[in-house]
């Protein structure tokens, strides 16, 4: 509150009329040198399997997400129960930890790297249709999986998997 009681009263008329009156000079300092400041945020690194799943990474490779990418979601029609992996599990590559049913089909959800599953989106089992609406939102309310913690062999693995494009070209060739 002294603050704000500060602020007021350096508003008074009578200081205003004070500075107003008090000449304005120009001062010659210039800065010594600019610099440019940009920043890019920190980005985690995702990646997709042939099986249409996906995993984000950090930029350490020693966290990461794992979802259903947006192609399956809408291959896989209206999701209506999702069989979500046990916290502390490890599994390698290939592992199913999962599974999607949907009123067409269900589908295993596989581990995409080595990893031990670390939490998992219990918002899922409530609403499982969060898989249709944000397949790939690895935020609080969004449609992933597990999040899962990787070792050194799950970095490797994570390296052979594609990036976007090698994705978008590997979908494009299956329709």
């Amino acid at each position: 509150m002294a603050s704000i009681a500060r602020c007021l009263r350096a508003a008074r008329p009578s200081t205003l009329s004070r500075l107003v009156q008090t000449p304005c000079t120009r001062s010659n300092w210039q800065p010594a040198s600019l610099r440019a400041f940009s920043a890019s945020p920190i980005r985690d690194i995702r990646k997709y399997t042939k099986d249409h799943e996906w995993i984000d990474l950090n930029a350490d490779k020693t966290t990461g997400v794992i979802g259903i990418s947006e192609y399956a979601a809408e291959e896989l029609g209206d999701v209506v129960y999702v069989e979500l992996p046990e916290e502390g599990k490890v599994v390698s590559a290939g592992d199913a930890i999962g599974a999607v049913e949907s009123v067409k089909s269900a589908a295993d959800i596989n581990a995409p790297i080595a990893c031990k599953v670390t939490a998992i989106n219990l918002t899922l089992e409530e609403k499982p249709g969060t898989i249709n609406q944000v397949p790939e939102d690895d935020s609080h309310g969004g449609g992933w999986i597990a999040k899962v913690q990787v070792d050194e062999q799950g970095a490797k693995d994570f390296d052979a998997l594609m990036d976007l494009e090698e994705y978008k070209t590997f979908t494009g060739s299956e329709h």
